[in-house]
Protein backbone atom coordinates (compact mmCIF):
# COMPACT_ATOMS: atom_id res chain seq x y z
CA UNK A 1 0.00 0.00 0.00
CA UNK A 2 1.50 3.53 -1.48
CA UNK A 3 1.43 4.82 2.49
CA UNK A 4 3.51 8.32 0.62
CA UNK A 5 0.54 9.09 -1.08
CA UNK A 6 -1.45 9.83 2.89
CA UNK A 7 1.77 11.96 3.25
CA UNK A 8 1.98 13.80 0.35
CA UNK A 9 -2.04 14.51 0.38
CA UNK A 10 -1.25 16.55 3.76
CA UNK A 11 1.60 18.44 2.27
CA UNK A 12 -1.48 19.36 -0.58
CA UNK A 13 -3.72 20.80 1.88
CA UNK A 14 -1.10 21.94 4.27
CA UNK A 15 -2.08 25.62 3.97
CA UNK A 16 -5.57 24.82 4.71
CA UNK A 17 -4.80 22.70 7.58
CA UNK A 18 -2.75 25.41 9.37
CA UNK A 19 -5.28 27.82 8.42
CA UNK A 20 -7.88 25.98 10.60
CA UNK A 21 -5.79 25.57 13.03
CA UNK A 22 -4.69 28.90 13.46
CA UNK A 23 -8.19 30.28 12.95
CA UNK A 24 -8.99 28.49 15.84
CA UNK A 25 -6.02 29.98 17.93
CA UNK A 26 -6.64 33.35 17.04
CA UNK A 27 -10.45 32.87 18.23
CA UNK A 28 -10.14 30.92 21.27
CA UNK A 29 -13.43 29.23 22.95
CA UNK A 30 -14.07 27.86 26.32
CA UNK A 31 -16.04 24.56 27.07
CA UNK A 32 -19.19 23.99 25.26
CA UNK A 33 -18.95 27.53 23.65
CA UNK A 34 -16.61 26.22 20.91
CA UNK A 35 -19.36 27.59 18.10
CA UNK A 36 -16.81 29.01 15.67
CA UNK A 37 -14.54 25.89 16.13
CA UNK A 38 -16.97 23.80 15.52
CA UNK A 39 -18.79 25.41 12.71
CA UNK A 40 -14.93 25.85 10.29
CA UNK A 41 -14.16 22.79 11.16
CA UNK A 42 -17.76 21.27 9.92
CA UNK A 43 -17.55 23.44 6.75
CA UNK A 44 -14.11 22.23 6.25
CA UNK A 45 -14.93 18.59 6.13
CA UNK A 46 -17.95 19.32 4.42
CA UNK A 47 -16.04 20.79 1.31
CA UNK A 48 -14.12 17.53 1.22
CA UNK A 49 -17.58 15.21 1.06
CA UNK A 50 -17.82 14.56 4.37
CA UNK A 51 -21.01 13.37 5.30
CA UNK A 52 -21.24 15.96 8.63
CA UNK A 53 -23.58 15.87 11.76
CA UNK A 54 -23.59 19.61 13.42
CA UNK A 55 -24.98 19.87 17.26
CA UNK A 56 -24.19 15.84 17.53
CA UNK A 57 -25.93 13.61 19.61
CA UNK A 58 -27.83 16.96 20.85
CA UNK A 59 -24.57 18.62 22.10
CA UNK A 60 -24.46 22.31 20.27
CA UNK A 61 -20.69 22.07 19.84
CA UNK A 62 -20.22 18.62 18.80
CA UNK A 63 -19.92 17.10 15.14
CA UNK A 64 -19.38 13.84 13.99
CA UNK A 65 -17.86 13.45 10.09
CA UNK A 66 -18.29 10.21 8.24
CA UNK A 67 -16.70 8.70 5.06
CA UNK A 68 -17.00 5.21 3.39
CA UNK A 69 -19.12 1.82 4.23
CA UNK A 70 -18.33 -0.84 5.89
CA UNK A 71 -16.46 -1.81 8.25
CA UNK A 72 -13.79 -1.57 9.90
CA UNK A 73 -14.92 1.76 11.27
CA UNK A 74 -12.20 3.78 12.72
CA UNK A 75 -12.41 6.90 14.95
CA UNK A 76 -10.27 9.97 15.17
CA UNK A 77 -10.58 12.12 18.31
CA UNK A 78 -10.30 15.81 17.79
CA UNK A 79 -10.65 18.50 19.91
CA UNK A 80 -11.14 22.31 20.35
CA UNK A 81 -11.58 23.99 23.52
CA UNK A 82 -9.10 26.53 24.76
CA UNK A 83 -8.37 27.60 28.75
CA UNK A 84 -9.10 30.25 30.67
CA UNK A 85 -6.29 32.73 31.65
CA UNK A 86 -3.40 31.17 29.49
CA UNK A 87 -4.43 34.28 26.77
CA UNK A 88 -0.81 35.05 24.77
CA UNK A 89 0.25 36.39 21.43
CA UNK A 90 2.73 35.14 19.64
CA UNK A 91 6.23 36.01 21.51
CA UNK A 92 8.93 34.65 22.94
CA UNK A 93 7.66 36.02 26.24
CA UNK A 94 4.78 35.88 28.65
CA UNK A 95 1.97 38.79 26.53
CA UNK A 96 -0.99 38.23 27.18
CA UNK A 97 -3.46 39.37 24.39
CA UNK A 98 -5.94 42.47 25.48
CA UNK A 99 -9.45 41.94 25.91
CA UNK A 100 -8.84 38.37 25.67
CA UNK A 101 -8.97 35.64 28.40
CA UNK A 102 -8.78 32.37 26.62
CA UNK A 103 -5.86 30.80 24.74
CA UNK A 104 -4.68 27.25 23.50
CA UNK A 105 -2.39 26.24 26.22
CA UNK A 106 -3.17 22.51 25.66
CA UNK A 107 -3.16 23.10 21.68
CA UNK A 108 -6.60 21.83 20.72
CA UNK A 109 -6.29 23.85 17.94
CA UNK A 110 -3.20 21.72 16.52
CA UNK A 111 -5.76 18.35 17.92
CA UNK A 112 -8.33 19.86 15.68
CA UNK A 113 -6.16 20.05 12.58
CA UNK A 114 -4.14 17.10 12.68
CA UNK A 115 -7.28 15.18 12.81
CA UNK A 116 -9.02 16.77 10.21
CA UNK A 117 -5.76 17.16 7.79
CA UNK A 118 -5.55 13.30 8.64
CA UNK A 119 -9.12 11.93 7.43
CA UNK A 120 -9.28 14.92 4.46
CA UNK A 121 -6.05 12.56 3.49
CA UNK A 122 -7.25 9.41 4.13
CA UNK A 123 -10.58 9.62 2.16
CA UNK A 124 -8.38 10.79 -0.79
CA UNK A 125 -6.35 7.31 -0.76
CA UNK A 126 -9.40 5.38 0.07
CA UNK A 127 -11.11 6.90 -3.03
CA UNK A 128 -8.32 6.37 -5.03
CA UNK A 129 -7.27 2.72 -4.43
CA UNK A 130 -10.91 1.63 -3.72
CA UNK A 131 -10.36 0.73 0.21
CA UNK A 132 -13.45 -0.02 2.35
CA UNK A 133 -14.15 0.95 5.53
CA UNK A 134 -15.49 3.91 7.39
CA UNK A 135 -13.56 6.62 8.65
CA UNK A 136 -15.20 8.81 11.18
CA UNK A 137 -14.41 12.34 12.72
CA UNK A 138 -15.36 13.45 16.25
CA UNK A 139 -15.28 17.13 16.96
CA UNK A 140 -14.93 16.84 20.71
CA UNK A 141 -15.78 19.43 23.12
CA UNK A 142 -14.92 20.47 26.69
CA UNK A 143 -12.09 18.28 26.97
CA UNK A 144 -10.72 20.40 29.38
CA UNK A 145 -13.85 19.85 31.70
CA UNK A 146 -13.52 16.21 31.53
CA UNK A 147 -16.87 16.28 30.41
CA UNK A 148 -17.52 16.51 26.21
CA UNK A 149 -16.46 12.47 25.62
CA UNK A 150 -18.72 11.23 28.09
CA UNK A 151 -21.80 13.45 26.86
CA UNK A 152 -21.21 11.93 24.08
CA UNK A 153 -20.78 8.42 24.93
CA UNK A 154 -23.88 8.14 26.67
CA UNK A 155 -25.54 9.72 23.51
CA UNK A 156 -24.07 6.66 21.65
CA UNK A 157 -22.10 8.59 19.47
CA UNK A 158 -19.07 6.00 19.92
CA UNK A 159 -21.02 3.16 19.16
CA UNK A 160 -20.15 1.21 16.45
CA UNK A 161 -16.43 1.95 16.00
CA UNK A 162 -13.58 -0.95 16.05
CA UNK A 163 -10.79 1.13 16.84
CA UNK A 164 -10.30 5.05 17.93
CA UNK A 165 -6.71 6.79 17.39
CA UNK A 166 -5.90 9.92 19.54
CA UNK A 167 -3.13 12.40 19.29
CA UNK A 168 -2.12 15.55 21.61
CA UNK A 169 0.49 18.16 21.48
CA UNK A 170 3.41 17.72 23.81
CA UNK A 171 7.37 18.29 24.13
CA UNK A 172 8.32 15.35 22.72
CA UNK A 173 7.41 12.72 19.92
CA UNK A 174 5.86 9.21 21.75
CA UNK A 175 3.73 6.73 21.38
CA UNK A 176 2.03 5.68 24.95
CA UNK A 177 0.79 2.41 27.11
CA UNK A 178 0.63 4.10 30.49
CA UNK A 179 -2.66 5.07 31.78
CA UNK A 180 -4.08 8.74 32.72
CA UNK A 181 -5.93 8.68 35.63
CA UNK A 182 -9.78 8.71 36.05
CA UNK A 183 -11.51 11.81 37.93
CA UNK A 184 -14.17 13.21 39.35
CA UNK A 185 -14.98 16.70 39.85
CA UNK A 186 -17.13 18.62 42.21
CA UNK A 187 -17.94 21.81 44.03
CA UNK A 188 -18.88 21.53 47.92
CA UNK A 189 -21.06 24.69 48.82
CA UNK A 190 -21.74 25.76 52.35
CA UNK A 191 -24.34 27.95 53.68
CA UNK A 192 -24.28 29.07 56.66
CA UNK A 193 -26.09 32.13 59.32
CA UNK A 194 -24.27 35.79 58.93
CA UNK A 195 -23.43 37.61 61.63
CA UNK A 196 -21.30 40.68 63.11
CA UNK A 197 -18.18 38.74 63.79
CA UNK A 198 -17.26 41.22 66.66
CA UNK A 199 -20.54 41.86 68.15
CA UNK A 200 -22.51 38.45 68.00
CA UNK A 201 -20.52 35.65 66.18
CA UNK A 202 -22.44 33.46 68.58
CA UNK A 203 -25.60 34.13 66.12
CA UNK A 204 -23.82 33.14 63.05
CA UNK A 205 -22.71 29.82 61.30
CA UNK A 206 -19.55 30.40 59.17
CA UNK A 207 -19.56 28.62 56.02
CA UNK A 208 -15.80 29.47 55.55
CA UNK A 209 -15.58 27.63 58.98
CA UNK A 210 -16.88 24.58 57.16
CA UNK A 211 -14.84 24.83 54.27
CA UNK A 212 -11.59 24.96 55.55
CA UNK A 213 -12.88 21.97 58.10
CA UNK A 214 -13.75 20.08 55.22
CA UNK A 215 -10.13 20.82 53.69
CA UNK A 216 -8.55 19.56 56.58
CA UNK A 217 -10.23 16.46 56.85
CA UNK A 218 -9.69 15.81 53.30
CA UNK A 219 -5.82 16.23 53.50
CA UNK A 220 -6.14 13.71 56.47
CA UNK A 221 -7.75 11.35 54.33
CA UNK A 222 -4.55 11.75 52.03
CA UNK A 223 -2.94 9.22 54.41
CA UNK A 224 -5.50 6.29 53.79
CA UNK A 225 -5.95 6.17 50.04
CA UNK A 226 -3.97 4.60 47.50
CA UNK A 227 -0.28 6.07 46.27
CA UNK A 228 -1.68 6.95 42.99
CA UNK A 229 -4.95 8.54 44.12
CA UNK A 230 -4.76 12.46 44.39
CA UNK A 231 -7.13 14.62 45.95
CA UNK A 232 -6.96 18.99 45.05
CA UNK A 233 -9.21 21.85 45.52
CA UNK A 234 -9.44 25.55 45.40
CA UNK A 235 -11.70 27.98 47.49
CA UNK A 236 -13.81 30.08 45.34
CA UNK A 237 -16.13 31.72 47.73
CA UNK A 238 -15.09 32.65 51.07
CA UNK A 239 -16.73 35.30 52.06
CA UNK A 240 -16.53 39.19 51.94
CA UNK A 241 -15.20 40.70 54.85
CA UNK A 242 -13.62 39.53 58.06
CA UNK A 243 -15.99 41.19 59.95
CA UNK A 244 -18.84 39.31 58.65
CA UNK A 245 -19.52 36.01 59.48
CA UNK A 246 -19.99 34.30 56.23
CA UNK A 247 -23.12 33.07 55.08
CA UNK A 248 -21.71 31.44 51.80
CA UNK A 249 -18.55 29.45 51.06
CA UNK A 250 -18.02 27.19 48.12
CA UNK A 251 -14.33 24.90 47.33
CA UNK A 252 -13.88 22.78 44.10
CA UNK A 253 -12.01 19.58 44.45
CA UNK A 254 -10.77 16.94 41.71
CA UNK A 255 -10.13 13.34 42.51
CA UNK A 256 -8.13 11.03 40.20
CA UNK A 257 -7.24 7.80 40.74
CA UNK A 258 -5.38 5.19 38.25
CA UNK A 259 -8.83 3.39 38.29
CA UNK A 260 -12.49 4.48 37.40
CA UNK A 261 -13.27 2.18 40.87
CA UNK A 262 -10.93 4.07 42.88
CA UNK A 263 -11.79 7.51 41.91
CA UNK A 264 -15.23 6.84 43.02
CA UNK A 265 -14.47 5.35 46.13
CA UNK A 266 -12.20 8.18 47.45
CA UNK A 267 -14.96 10.56 45.96
CA UNK A 268 -17.87 9.11 48.49
CA UNK A 269 -15.22 9.06 51.54
CA UNK A 270 -14.89 13.05 49.97
CA UNK A 271 -18.35 13.52 50.39
CA UNK A 272 -18.81 11.75 53.80
CA UNK A 273 -15.98 14.48 54.81
CA UNK A 274 -17.81 17.53 53.76
CA UNK A 275 -21.09 16.11 55.22
CA UNK A 276 -18.91 16.06 58.53
CA UNK A 277 -17.75 19.96 58.18
CA UNK A 278 -21.56 20.51 57.56
CA UNK A 279 -22.58 18.85 61.07
CA UNK A 280 -19.60 20.23 62.90
CA UNK A 281 -20.72 23.72 62.04
CA UNK A 282 -24.11 24.11 61.90
CA UNK A 283 -24.64 24.51 57.62
CA UNK A 284 -25.94 23.36 54.96
CA UNK A 285 -24.07 21.30 52.66
CA UNK A 286 -25.00 21.45 48.69
CA UNK A 287 -22.82 19.02 46.58
CA UNK A 288 -22.70 19.92 42.92
CA UNK A 289 -21.03 17.30 40.91
CA UNK A 290 -19.18 18.63 37.61
CA UNK A 291 -18.61 15.26 35.94
CA UNK A 292 -15.78 12.64 35.59
CA UNK A 293 -13.98 10.59 33.27
CA UNK A 294 -12.43 7.06 32.79
CA UNK A 295 -8.91 5.98 33.41
CA UNK A 296 -7.08 5.62 29.29
CA UNK A 297 -7.45 1.90 28.57
CA UNK A 298 -4.38 1.73 25.88
CA UNK A 299 -4.33 -0.97 23.20
CA UNK A 300 -0.67 -2.70 22.59
CA UNK A 301 -2.02 -3.87 19.18
CA UNK A 302 -2.87 -0.49 18.40
CA UNK A 303 0.30 1.27 20.07
CA UNK A 304 2.38 -0.50 17.98
CA UNK A 305 0.70 0.35 14.46
CA UNK A 306 1.17 4.23 15.96
CA UNK A 307 4.81 3.92 16.73
CA UNK A 308 5.77 1.80 13.37
CA UNK A 309 4.25 4.91 11.51
CA UNK A 310 5.50 7.15 13.38
CA UNK A 311 8.89 5.34 13.01
CA UNK A 312 8.45 5.57 9.40
CA UNK A 313 7.18 9.07 8.97
CA UNK A 314 9.81 11.67 8.34
CA UNK A 315 9.59 14.37 10.93
CA UNK A 316 10.10 17.84 9.41
CA UNK A 317 13.76 19.44 10.49
CA UNK A 318 13.61 22.20 12.72
CA UNK A 319 15.01 25.72 11.20
CA UNK A 320 17.70 27.63 13.20
CA UNK A 321 14.78 30.09 13.79
CA UNK A 322 12.34 28.14 15.19
CA UNK A 323 15.06 26.46 17.43
CA UNK A 324 16.18 30.10 18.51
CA UNK A 325 12.78 30.83 19.52
CA UNK A 326 12.51 27.52 21.46
CA UNK A 327 15.46 28.45 23.45
CA UNK A 328 14.32 31.98 24.24
CA UNK A 329 11.44 30.08 25.42
CA UNK A 330 13.27 27.35 27.75
CA UNK A 331 15.19 30.35 29.00
CA UNK A 332 11.92 30.64 31.41
CA UNK A 333 11.82 26.99 32.27
CA UNK A 334 15.39 25.89 32.67
CA UNK A 335 14.67 23.54 35.61
CA UNK A 336 11.31 21.82 33.24
CA UNK A 337 13.80 21.63 29.96
CA UNK A 338 16.43 19.78 32.22
CA UNK A 339 14.19 17.35 33.94
CA UNK A 340 12.91 16.52 30.89
CA UNK A 341 16.10 15.72 28.77
CA UNK A 342 17.19 14.17 31.75
CA UNK A 343 13.85 12.24 31.49
CA UNK A 344 14.50 10.47 28.31
CA UNK A 345 18.22 11.16 28.19
CA UNK A 346 18.42 13.66 25.63
CA UNK A 347 21.09 15.67 24.51
CA UNK A 348 21.66 18.67 26.78
CA UNK A 349 21.67 21.24 23.75
CA UNK A 350 18.41 19.95 22.68
CA UNK A 351 15.78 23.02 22.37
CA UNK A 352 12.69 21.25 20.46
CA UNK A 353 12.70 17.38 20.26
CA UNK A 354 13.99 15.30 17.13
CA UNK A 355 13.58 11.71 16.78
CA UNK A 356 10.83 8.75 17.95
CA UNK A 357 11.16 8.27 21.92
CA UNK A 358 10.70 4.64 23.09
CA UNK A 359 7.11 3.23 23.66
CA UNK A 360 6.00 4.92 27.09
CA UNK A 361 5.27 2.42 29.26
CA UNK A 362 4.36 4.06 33.04
CA UNK A 363 1.13 6.26 33.64
CA UNK A 364 1.16 9.52 35.06
CA UNK A 365 -1.59 11.43 36.96
CA UNK A 366 -2.61 13.53 34.24
CA UNK A 367 -6.22 12.99 32.99
CA UNK A 368 -8.18 12.76 30.09
CA UNK A 369 -11.60 12.30 28.63
CA UNK A 370 -10.08 9.88 25.73
CA UNK A 371 -10.21 7.31 28.71
CA UNK A 372 -14.19 6.77 27.91
CA UNK A 373 -13.74 6.04 24.37
CA UNK A 374 -10.78 3.93 25.64
CA UNK A 375 -13.59 1.90 27.39
CA UNK A 376 -16.13 2.34 24.71
CA UNK A 377 -13.36 0.43 21.64
CA UNK A 378 -9.48 -0.34 21.34
CA UNK A 379 -8.18 3.05 21.27
CA UNK A 380 -4.64 4.16 20.64
CA UNK A 381 -3.15 7.48 21.90
CA UNK A 382 0.28 8.99 20.99
CA UNK A 383 2.13 12.63 20.83
CA UNK A 384 4.49 14.88 18.80
CA UNK A 385 7.05 17.62 19.55
CA UNK A 386 4.64 21.13 18.97
CA UNK A 387 6.44 23.38 21.65
CA UNK A 388 9.60 23.87 23.32
CA UNK A 389 11.49 21.41 25.27
CA UNK A 390 10.46 22.85 28.09
CA UNK A 391 7.17 24.22 28.17
CA UNK A 392 5.09 23.16 31.07
CA UNK A 393 1.63 21.75 30.75
CA UNK A 394 -1.16 23.99 30.26
CA UNK A 395 1.17 27.66 29.75
CA UNK A 396 1.41 30.42 28.11
CA UNK A 397 4.70 29.05 26.12
CA UNK A 398 2.30 26.02 24.66
CA UNK A 399 -0.75 28.84 23.65
CA UNK A 400 2.36 30.88 21.86
CA UNK A 401 3.49 27.78 19.99
CA UNK A 402 0.24 26.74 18.87
CA UNK A 403 0.41 29.57 16.68
CA UNK A 404 4.39 28.89 15.22
CA UNK A 405 5.29 26.98 12.95
CA UNK A 406 6.92 24.79 15.45
CA UNK A 407 3.17 23.94 16.34
CA UNK A 408 2.11 23.43 12.80
CA UNK A 409 5.26 21.36 12.10
CA UNK A 410 4.40 18.97 15.13
CA UNK A 411 0.68 19.23 13.74
CA UNK A 412 0.95 18.14 10.83
CA UNK A 413 3.59 14.95 11.63
CA UNK A 414 0.77 13.99 13.67
CA UNK A 415 -2.17 14.29 10.96
CA UNK A 416 0.46 11.82 9.23
CA UNK A 417 1.11 9.08 11.46
CA UNK A 418 -3.03 8.99 12.07
CA UNK A 419 -3.61 9.01 8.70
CA UNK A 420 -0.63 6.08 8.10
CA UNK A 421 -1.82 4.50 11.22
CA UNK A 422 -5.43 4.19 10.46
CA UNK A 423 -4.38 2.92 6.48
CA UNK A 424 -3.05 0.22 8.35
CA UNK A 425 -5.63 -0.58 10.06
CA UNK A 426 -7.99 -0.57 7.28
CA UNK A 427 -6.16 -3.05 5.00
CA UNK A 428 -4.75 -5.62 7.43
CA UNK A 429 -7.60 -7.18 8.72
CA UNK A 430 -6.42 -9.69 11.24
CA UNK A 431 -5.04 -6.07 13.47
CA UNK A 432 -8.27 -5.36 14.33
CA UNK A 433 -9.19 -8.99 15.38
CA UNK A 434 -6.34 -8.79 17.59
CA UNK A 435 -7.23 -5.35 19.46
CA UNK A 436 -10.32 -6.14 19.67
CA UNK A 437 -9.53 -9.62 21.51
CA UNK A 438 -6.84 -7.91 23.73
CA UNK A 439 -9.51 -4.96 24.29
CA UNK A 440 -11.95 -7.61 24.97
CA UNK A 441 -9.72 -8.94 27.65
CA UNK A 442 -9.04 -6.28 29.15
CA UNK A 443 -12.37 -4.86 30.01
CA UNK A 444 -13.58 -8.56 31.18
CA UNK A 445 -16.60 -8.14 29.32
CA UNK A 446 -17.77 -5.34 31.29
CA UNK A 447 -19.78 -2.48 29.77
CA UNK A 448 -18.86 0.71 29.96
CA UNK A 449 -20.93 2.62 32.14
CA UNK A 450 -21.39 6.78 31.51
CA UNK A 451 -19.60 8.28 34.87
CA UNK A 452 -22.39 10.77 34.56
CA UNK A 453 -25.41 10.79 36.51
CA UNK A 454 -28.50 10.47 34.03
CA UNK A 455 -30.35 14.09 34.56
CA UNK A 456 -26.90 16.16 34.14
CA UNK A 457 -27.15 18.04 30.39
CA UNK A 458 -23.68 19.29 28.72
CA UNK A 459 -24.47 23.57 28.48
CA UNK A 460 -27.10 24.44 26.06
CA UNK A 461 -27.53 20.34 25.26
CA UNK A 462 -30.51 20.35 22.86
Amino acid sequence: MDADFISSEIERNRDEIVKLSLDLWENPEGPYEEFKASAWTADLLEKHGFEVEREAGGIKTAIKARYGAGRPVIGFLGEYDALPGLSQARSSAPEPVPGQNYGHGCGHNLICGANAGAVIALKAQMERDHIPGTIVFYGCPAEEVLTGKPFMARAGLFDGLDAALAFHPMESNMTTCGNMAAADMAKFHFKGISAHASADPYNGRSALDAVELMDIGANYLREHIKPDARIHYVITEGGTAPNIVPERACVWYFVRAARREDVEEVYERLVDVARGAALMTGTQLEVEYLGGCYDTLNNSVLEEVVHRAMLETRQEPWTGEEIAYASELNRFYEANRAAVLDRYDLPDNMEIHEGVLPMLTYGDCSSSDVGDVAHIVPTAFFTTACSNIGAPGHSWQITACSAHSIGWKGMLYGAKILAKSALELLTVPELMEKAGQEFRKATKGKPYRCPLPEGMRAPGEL
